[in-house]
């Protein structure tokens, strides 16, 4: 019988089947971001609704634009049959292309069911017609209906899957693409099967007198418009919603992470490091166990964060944390303070020698582990150690007595490790109270100089003197250098300390030229802290200007080993001293690791042999008279004058005239003395021209 189309509703069906695969497209890429199993199923079954309906739709337009010259209509149990099928295979779909995993067999079986449903779909709608006698199909077409429908099903299974990514470029113009494909394989299956049927003349349909078919066109086409409008626009908010939930969780997990974890290592930080030692109280009190807090601060880490900056600093910390997780057992927490601060907490001790091997296991792999991280700083911790419950039973004071142990440690030697003694407590208070007397000591005039005299080789005549800086508080009474200087460096109340010494210095000379005693050189002290100073050459050439006094009266000493920590950055500095017309020292000659072409370079004025050598004169007999004999002989070779410090026996001054010696010092010739006193000195001895 021959048969004919309605282009318009051709063209509608058309469109259907775009926008069906459209809808199947987002659907997929919108599931396979569920993290929830429930929520996925949810959609599945509402997806494949949606789906379904809207295949089947393109499906049933098109059978209303296929016309014969007998009126047509449809069963509509059998046409609900259809539906059935068509939301079936959507819902096949959906399974196949969002699971977790689609191998090349699932793919081809999801085709083939997905495939056999839709064209079950297909001729199920063409049975609804209830043809009398019966339709006949040419078994090539019926057989080509069917590879198009596995070969489409498939194909567009892949497609599916391949564009689930919502991140990827352009997705929406390449869902497009894909779904206008799809499309045309879908309309290629329905009239492949419509040319395999073949409709015998003088038959009758026997549905025929069912719905109007026009009405029944536009009811379906815009009942599946609106629902697959409704569905993409549901998806499109779901998935908004979702970015917007997922964002908002990345933002908390970002604060969470900034508040409990540091930002430079990705330790604990110090609030987590907190609650975990409360954690570690409560389980301690509860089952009667032991566990110490390892208090750690990195030695000589300062000068490298000042010397080579701040990144080259962070290098060292991030590499010290990361080697430090290898030095501990995995249930100890490794935490940083801040700084150069780390903290490990361990639990389920047996006893405080567990603690002390873990110490020395951390010490022992620092300073000889082979380390995977290409970081060439070598640095070594201090360690501190206490024990719960013994010295303490809070988080700030095992902390407090930790810190008060690693103190210990540094000054032990350091790269050592010590436990918590009680009178650690007693050195903590003292370093407390003598920084508080710091902080007021400049404003009330409890600093003062005191000068050690420094006399010829030669003639026994004053040469000149060193500036020795003493503290006298009004409730801890007289300070040793040695007890306030460390204190004061590691505050940095030094800088502000070191001016006022040159000031004083200053003043003190213009004061003995105004009694009219001689002129006398002073030398000063240098501290690291101090050289570190960007402005410092400038400062200390405003003060003595201000003063008024000549810069070669005074005289800045640096420790050897000071010098040698940075010595190219040494080598400007003493250039930029002597340009404004000061003199340079080099202190304690002997007890770093100064090597021959850096001496050289350095160019200074002096070279103070430290007292351990000056010492040995006499304890070493032959050997520590080769040793000083040949430290004079090479600072002669290289111009620079020799100062021996720590003079205190005759044998010593002797045998230091006959090595040629140029200056000398110490208490066998004269003990450090007031101003008034050495102006008195100043009156009575003869001072070199």
């Amino acid at each position: 019988m021959q048969s004919s189309y309605n282009f318009w509703l051709v063209g509608i069906s058309f469109v259907v089947a775009t926008l069906a695969s459209y809808t199947a497209l987002d659907l997929t890429g919108r599931i396979f971001l569920l993290a929830s199993a429930r929520l996925r199923h949810a959609w599945r079954l509402g997806g494949a609704a949606a789906l379904g309906v809207g295949i089947w739709s393109m499906h049933f337009v098109a059978m209303l634009a296929f016309s014969l010259p007998i009126p047509l209509g449809y069963d509509l149990a059998t046409t609900t049959c259809s539906l059935g099928l068509a939301i079936g295979a959507s819902y096949l779909a959906l399974f196949v292309t969002t699971r977790e995993r689609l191998t090349a067999a699932h793919l081809l079986a999801g085709g083939v069911l997905m495939g056999g449903g839709i064209a079950g779909m297909h001729y199920t709608g063409m049975a609804a017609m209830q043809m009398s006698p019966g339709i006949d199909y040419q078994p090539a077409w019926f057989a080509g209906s069917l590879a198009i429908a596995v070969g489409a099903s498939t194909a567009a299974l892949w497609m599916a899957r391949a564009l689930s990514n919502e991140n990827a470029g352009h997705v929406v113009l390449k869902r497009l693409g894909a779904a206008f494909v799809m499309a045309v394989a879908i309309s290629g299956m329905h009239y492949a099967g419509m040319a395999a049927a073949e409709i015998p003349l003088g038959a009758v349909c026997g549905a025929a007198n069912g719905v109007n078919a026009p009405w029944l066109a536009s009811s379906v086409i815009l009942l599946t418009f609106a629902i697959l409008i409704v569905t993409l626009i549901l998806s499109r908010f779901d998935a908004r919603t979702t970015f917007l939930v997922g964002a908002v969780s990345n933002l908390n997990g970002q604060i969470v992470r900034l508040a409990t974890l540091d930002t430079l290592t990705g330790l604990p930080n110090r609030s987590t490091l907190t609650e975990r030692i409360e954690r570690a109280i409560q389980n301690s009190r509860r089952q009667r166990t032991v566990f110490a807090i390892l208090f750690m601060d990195l030695d000589g880490f300062k000068t490298i964060n000042d010397s080579l900056g701040h990144s080259a600093g962070d290098q060292v910390l991030t590499a010290f944390a990361q080697r430090l997780l290898q030095c501990v057992r995995s249930s100890d927490t490794v935490a940083r303070l801040g700084g150069d601060e780390f903290v490990v907490l361990s639990e389920n001790l047996s006893s405080r020698e567990d603690a002390g091997t873990l110490a020395e296991g951390v010490l022992e792999r620092m300073r000889n582990g082979a380390w995977g991280d290409s970081q060439p700083l070598q640095v070594m911790p201090s360690i501190g150690i206490a024990l719960y419950p013994y010295d303490g039973d809070t988080v700030d004071e095992l902390l407090k007595h930790a810190d008060a142990a690693m103190y210990e440690a540094k000054r032990a030697g350091r790269s050592t490790y010590r436990f918590f003694e009680q009178s650690m407590n007693e050195a903590v208070t003292r370093t407390l109270q003598i920084q508080n007397a710091l902080h007021d000591a400049l404003a009330a005039g409890h600093f003062s100089l005191h000068f050690q005299p420094k006399f010829h080789g030669g003639n026994d005549a004053l040469v000149g003197a060193e500036a020795l800086i003493r503290l006298h508080h009004p409730e801890l009474g007289s300070l040793a250098p040695l007890e306030f200087i460390p204190i004061a460096e590691r505050s940095g109340q030094i800088v502000q300390i070191g001016y006022w010494v040159v000031r004083e210095a200053c003043r003190q000379i213009r004061l003995w030229v105004a009694q009219g005693l001689p002129s006398m050189k002073v030398a000063i002290n240098l501290s690291p802290r101090q050289l570190m100073q960007p402005n410092l050459v400038a400062n200390m050439l405003e003060i003595v200007e201000a003063e008024g006094v000549a810069c070669d009266q005074i005289m800045f000493e640096i420790t050897e080993t000071v010098a040698m920590q940075d010595a190219p950055k040494t080598i400007e500095m003493i250039r930029e001293f002597q340009a404004s017309g000061f003199e340079i020292a080099i202190d304690d000659f002997g007890t770093g690791y100064s090597s021959l072409a850096y001496l050289q370079r350095f160019r200074v004025k002096q070279l103070k042999i430290d007292r351990f050598f000056t010492n040995g004169l006499d304890e070493h007999g032959p050997e520590g008279s080769a040793i000083v004999s040949a430290i004079i002989a090479l600072a002669h070779s290289l111009e620079m004058d020799v100062v021996a410090e720590g003079v205190e026996t005759e044998t010593q001054l002797d045998m230091l005239k006959a090595m040629m010696c140029d200056e000398m010092q110490g208490f066998l010739l004269g003990k450090p003395l007031s101003a008034d006193d050495f102006g008195d000195l100043l009156k009575t001895r003869i001072v070199a021209a």
